[in-house]
């Protein structure tokens, strides 16, 4: 399936100039009997928060829950592999295995011709840096954090420079997933009005690569995208 629809994907993603949950729900009907069990159940489970978080329009908070509640449906692994690797190796080894079956370049797209300017100034924000937290938790001094600012941004300009698009997903996610704790943990005030910039920015950028996502996961069944933490039970069985 994957070879013959690639060109398909890129289709769809040129003609809804962005996908959506009712496009990529219709292909998966379409074609959920020829994927494995785990990733029909992956699929159904992140189609049904994207399609949660597309009734958001103004609350930016709740959109950026259910977008990363679909992202993490896609890519969250057995429990086991928590065990032997941190979430964060976990998310990139995901990424890697979306970039590798990307032949239409859809994510590329999406770093190099929609977000750039979104991307730049997500990396650029302090907020959404961890050791900036640190330091004001008084785990590591103001020095150190302001070095590693600087060194992980100027590893940023370079991949950015080098159109790197591995190293740039790379760098974005580690800054969405700082965001993500923020939120998820209490670490933020709904519709609060310092620090908005982020939210509605790192919503944006969900909103746009979950759905090609999900898309590059229903072309590319043959692939191992592993078990999901907790699949179904049966109803009938304690």
């Amino acid at each position: 399936m994957g070879r013959r629809s690639s060109s398909v994907a890129a289709n769809l993603v040129k003609i809804d100039q962005g996908l959506c949950h009712e496009t990529l729900k219709r292909r998966q009907r379409q074609f959920r009997h020829l994927f494995p069990e785990s990733l029909a159940l992956r699929t159904h489970r992140a189609l049904s928060w994207l399609h949660r978080a597309e009734q958001e329009h103004d609350d930016h908070d709740a959109r950026f829950i259910f977008l990363w509640i679909a992202f993490n449906s896609a890519y969250a692994n057995e429990i086991q592999d928590r065990a032997r690797f941190s979430e964060k190796r976990l998310l990139l080894n995901f990424l890697h295995r979306l970039i590798d079956s990307d032949t239409d370049q859809l994510l590329y797209n999406a770093v190099w011709h929609h977000f750039p300017e979104s991307i730049r100034l997500l990396i650029g924000n302090r907020h959404v840096f961890q050791p900036f937290w640190d330091y004001q938790n008084g785990r590591i001094g103001e020095d150190d954090w302001q070095e590693r600012f600087a060194r992980k941004n100027a590893a940023a300009t370079r991949a950015l420079g080098r159109i790197d698009t591995r190293k740039v997903l790379a760098i974005v996610f580690d800054r969405l997933y700082v965001l993500r704790n923020q939120i998820v943990h209490g670490g933020a005030t709904w519709h609060g009005t310092v620090n908005r910039s982020q939210v509605q920015g790192g919503a944006n950028i969900l909103a746009f690569i979950v759905p090609i996502v999900i898309l590059l996961m229903m072309e590319h069944p043959e692939k191992n995208w592993g078990c999901p933490c907790y699949p179904v039970v049966e109803r009938n069985k304690r």
